[in-house]
């Protein structure tokens, strides 16, 4: 069986989700928000990606959809003639549950100025696949929140194409089951995603390259580096960074192996999001996570466990990081940008000492990617990525140290 699909992804990272579908499919367009592609094999290849917010099943593809009131005639009419049948059989083999005789809910979504609303939109196509699957449809027009279990349809149209897709999960992609504890400012999974992608971290089955175990342990670090408030309620222990390895840290994960990972660092963890999905794509990597306050840390550590992901974690401060020199090879970070989370400690006086401790723990060839505004001083971009975030448009930043000019 093979799936035509519609995966959506935050606006700007959409040639990396494309990236990532390459490895099971075809891709065939990019759009805003939005990969089309081809696959072959069941749905539930396509739950795996990582960089997606969701993954949608197509039905039809509408042409002609125009600006004016018409084109919701046009677009109920391609409802009721689409193949939905297919599409949901296919959603059966990734294990969602059945869908004879349940409530159809629709959410679309489109780009540009239209004389009718997202309400019309879902309306046109709810009542054109009510007919043809012969099951009742739940408005969101009067604000009320469809019935659990309704199968959940998206329209979403970008100029004068529309798309009329199921979605492949029971939930968003976006929506990662390990992350139950959260923090204000937390990151968005599939974003955390495509900054893992981004370190070029060797992946699954790949060969890796990391620093030895000499240079992490005979500059390991102190134990009043690692032990702090809420790290024995965390039941967090070691006393170097080795023992961000794959067979020690915090997390009752499956065996990894032995071999030596890259040592990657998130000054600014807090609840571990970015971390975890560095360790889900590159499982031999070794995982440090950083964060002053402790209730991040706990939570970084209950993600981590249920993600089945080992972690080092450490109450600490970015600005004075208690670790070793050169001893880290990727650092992925979101540093408090002053809006939904303040800097504090340290960075509250100083926000460039952030930089610094960066630049001084990164071993020689290792790089930066971070989420961030401004371009730091002392760094040089290797590539940018504009992403469209709550509203704001920060970059997604792949850096390396600049040379210092003597």
């Amino acid at each position: 069986m093979r799936a035509f699909a519609v995966a959506r992804a935050v606006r700007g990272i959409e040639p990396l989700l494309a990236a990532e579908i390459m490895k099971l499919g075809v891709v065939r367009r990019l759009r805003h928000r939005e990969v089309w592609f081809e696959a072959p094999g069941t749905g539930t290849d396509l739950l795996g990606l990582r960089t997606a917010d969701d993954v949608l099943l197509a039905a039809a593809v509408v042409d002609g959809v125009g600006a004016g009131r018409g084109a919701l005639e046009r677009l109920r009419r391609a409802a009721g003639n689409a193949d939905a049948g297919a599409a949901l059989a296919l959603r059966r083999t990734a294990r969602a549950p059945g869908d004879g005789g349940r409530p159809v809910e629709v959410s679309a979504t489109f780009v540009g100025r239209r004389s009718y609303s997202r309400f019309d939109v879902e309306d046109a196509v709810g009542a054109g696949l009510s007919r043809a699957l012969g099951v009742p449809y739940h408005s969101r027009a009067g604000g009320v929140a469809p019935p659990p279990g309704a199968v959940p349809w998206r329209v979403t149209i970008e100029d004068d194409q529309a798309v009329i897709a199921v979605r492949l999960g029971e939930r968003p992609l976006h929506r990662r089951p390990y992350k139950e504890d959260s923090i204000p400012g937390t990151l968005h999974p599939p974003l955390a995603a495509a900054m893992a992608a981004l370190a070029g971290l060797p992946e699954a089955g790949h060969a890796e390259t990391g620093p030895t175990q000499a240079r992490l342990t005979g500059a390991g670090l102190t134990e009043a580096g690692l032990t702090g408030t809420g790290l024995t309620e965390t039941g967090l222990t070691g006393t170097d960074l080795a023992a961000a390895g794959p067979d020690r840290g915090h997390g009752a994960g499956p065996d990894r192996g032995h071999g030596a990972g890259p040592v990657v660092l998130d000054p600014c963890c807090g609840a571990g999001t970015t971390l975890v999905e560095a360790g889900l794509l590159a499982p031999r990597a070794r995982l440090a996570g950083i964060d002053r306050s402790p209730a991040s840390v706990r939570a970084a550590a209950a993600n981590a466990r249920r993600a089945g992901v080992p972690l080092t974690l450490v109450v600490g401060d970015a600005g004075r990081l208690p670790v070793p020199s050169g001893s880290v090879d990727r650092v992925l970070v979101n540093p408090p940008w002053g809006r939904q989370v303040a800097a504090a400690g340290l960075l509250a006086r100083d926000g460039g000492l952030l930089w610094r401790e960066v630049r001084r723990v990164l071993a020689p060839g290792g790089l930066v990617v971070a989420l961030t505004e401004d371009v730091p001083d002392g760094f040089r971009v290797e590539r940018a990525i504009e992403v469209s975030l709550s509203g704001r448009h920060p970059l997604l930043a792949v850096l390396h140290p600049a040379r210092r000019r003597h």
